[in-house]
């Protein structure tokens, strides 16, 4: 095989099992490449359509044995119409502005990450991130990707505190949410919520189709969330095909509905 073969066609690789971060009891496989050679960009976007993740400069999928549970998902932008529980966090962060940066990692960002990760993933895989490791999970990178920072307004050149932000890959077809963080004592924003609203925006103002919110882990409570941002499609073995909406919350006696 020549170099140019290599490049064109990378070589995969499959991990050891290791405890499935989502599903208790059970093991976890995955399948992996490097996102290196002399067309990354292309790669990368193929892979994600093929129901593949970015971390740096891997892209990974599931592959584990006897269990379908993850599940790549997208929202349709161009369809997605934001219901009154949406409107209404949007309208809750009204006062945020959403700044596209270049993918610098800054010590303010690894700060938020570390409140983040301390209150809300104390014993998540993720738990013992450095500030180098930050900067590796930013930075280290060969394909199209921002931090979009999301910072409370301030007046004529002042820059507001750092609220939440979000490390996103742009692709020909979309956005791809790699890994979004945010101040974890400002509950009543929803502010991952927000950030997902938020990139649908950003998606349907650039005239793409899709955005793609990583996987659905059918059996996983923290996973549901993803199901809500509907006209959604999952990627299945015939192609990616539409999910069905889930049923609706019930009305609350008062009339208000339950928290996302």
């Amino acid at each position: 095989m020549t170099d140019q073969s290599r490049l064109r066609f990378p070589q995969f690789y499959i991990t050891s099992p290791q405890p499935c971060p989502y599903l208790e009891g059970r093991y976890e496989k995955k399948v992996f490449t490097h996102l290196l050679g002399d067309e990354p960009v292309s790669l990368n976007d193929t892979l994600t359509q093929a129901g593949f993740r970015r971390s740096q400069n891997i892209a990974y999928r599931p592959a584990c044995e006897d269990c379908q549970a993850c599940v790549s998902v997208r929202v349709l932008a161009a369809e997605f119409e934001p219901g009154r529980t949406f409107r209404r966090i949007v309208a809750r962060n009204a006062d945020l502005r959403g700044i596209v940066r270049p993918a610098t990692a800054t010590g303010e960002q690894y700060e938020l990450l570390r409140r983040y990760l301390d209150a809300r993933h104390a014993e998540g895989g993720m738990a013992d991130m450095t500030e180098n490791d930050y900067v590796a999970m930013v930075e280290d990178t060969t394909i199209r990707t921002n931090i979009v920072e999301y910072r409370l307004a301030a007046g004529p050149g002042e820059k507001g505190p750092l609220i939440a932000a979000a490390l996103t890959d742009t692709l020909d077809d979309g956005l791809s949410m790699v890994y979004s963080f945010y101040e974890p004592d400002d509950a009543g924003r929803s502010l991952g919520t927000f950030m997902v609203l938020d990139h649908i925006e950003r998606t349907r103002m650039a005239g793409l189709p899709y955005v793609y919110l990583g996987y659905w882990v059918d059996g996983s409570r923290k996973m549901t969330y993803k199901t809500r941002f509907q006209p959604l499609e999952a990627l299945k073995p015939e192609g990616w095909r539409r999910m069905a909406e889930p049923p609706k919350r019930p009305t609350l006696p008062s009339g208000r509905v339950g928290n996302l």
